[in-house]
């Protein structure tokens, strides 16, 4: 189909009422798993790479690759840098083609998150790109660092979206990176009070690992329209590959990188059957 915009894929979904879910890859064959799940399920889906995991996932080679797999795909798929933490690699992603970026500032003072992610959304115009920003903070780790939730507060937020023009809004409403230690509680009464204030703007919810399918749709129902998934397809993957290597008989690459790519192609699948509410989306 084609390389789109986040903000496209979101308001397909918004439209549709469904979710769209973003998922994070970390080399080729987890690419391919991505590509396979969306185009098995006839579902646009966005790919994305954080930038705190470029030092294992190089981003000179892992950016273009994501590109090419995103424009020979059957299906709409939108590229997105997820928690960009430098002015760089957001004008990097942009110059690769990236039809997203995610800048995050959400540990800096509110006024501060404010003007960097202005200036992000400058950069981003001139490219036609989606921005998503944060507000509250996600907490778990990401990327090694651990953080402690802090709710999103919804006046702040609607004033958030009104000084800085972004397209969507991650929110902290018990929800954290990593795997959940036991399932979290979402707090459904602030992302409604979220929802409102902010009006039709999509919201997206990060650390989706580990978040149950009914709280996933119900949070889908509450403004949700992008669920981030990076733990859980990292955690197939390496389950998958252990299960081939403990498997009986002679061992090589080329069966080690298809058990890699079958680990995310199933969790990838799944959460899109999630998302998707039941509903078939309209291509």
């Amino acid at each position: 189909m084609a390389l789109v915009t986040m903000k496209k894929l979101m308001l397909d979904a918004q439209a549709q009422d469904r979710g769209v879910g973003a998922f994070n890859v970390g080399n080729m064959e987890m690419v391919m798993g991505v590509i396979r799940a969306a185009e098995e399920m006839n579902t646009p889906v966005i790919m994305q790479i954080a930038e705190k995991r470029m030092a294992a996932s190089p981003f000179r080679l892992m950016g273009p690759m994501m590109v090419s797999a995103a424009k020979s795909a059957k299906v709409d798929v939108a590229l997105n840098l997820d928690h960009g933490l430098t002015m760089e690699v957001v004008q990097e992603a942009l110059d690769y083609g990236f039809t997203s970026v995610m800048f995050d500032s959400s540990t800096y003072p509110f006024e501060e998150n404010i003007e960097r992610t202005k200036e992000v959304v400058r950069r981003a115009a001139k490219y036609g790109a989606t921005v998503e920003a944060e507000l509250g903070l996600v907490g778990g780790a990401e990327g090694g660092e651990e953080h402690e939730i802090r709710y999103t507060d919804p006046a702040a937020a609607q004033r958030f979206v009104q000084e800085t023009g972004i397209d969507c809004l991650a929110v902290a409403i018990g929800n954290a990176h990593g795997n959940y230690p036991t399932a979290p509680h979402l707090a459904f009464d602030v992302l409604e009070e979220i929802h409102k204030r902010t009006g039709s703007l999509p919201l997206v919810l990060h650390g989706g690992s580990g978040i149950s399918d009914a709280d996933f749709q119900r949070a889908i129902g509450c403004g949700i329209r992008k669920v981030n998934i990076a733990t859980a397809s990292f955690n197939h993957l390496t389950a998958s590959a252990e299960k081939y290597l403990k498997s009986e008989g002679a061992h090589n690459y080329f069966d080690l990188s298809e058990a890699e790519v079958q680990g995310v192609y199933e969790n990838v699948k799944h959460h899109i059957r999630v998302f998707n509410c039941g509903k078939v989306p309209k291509m």
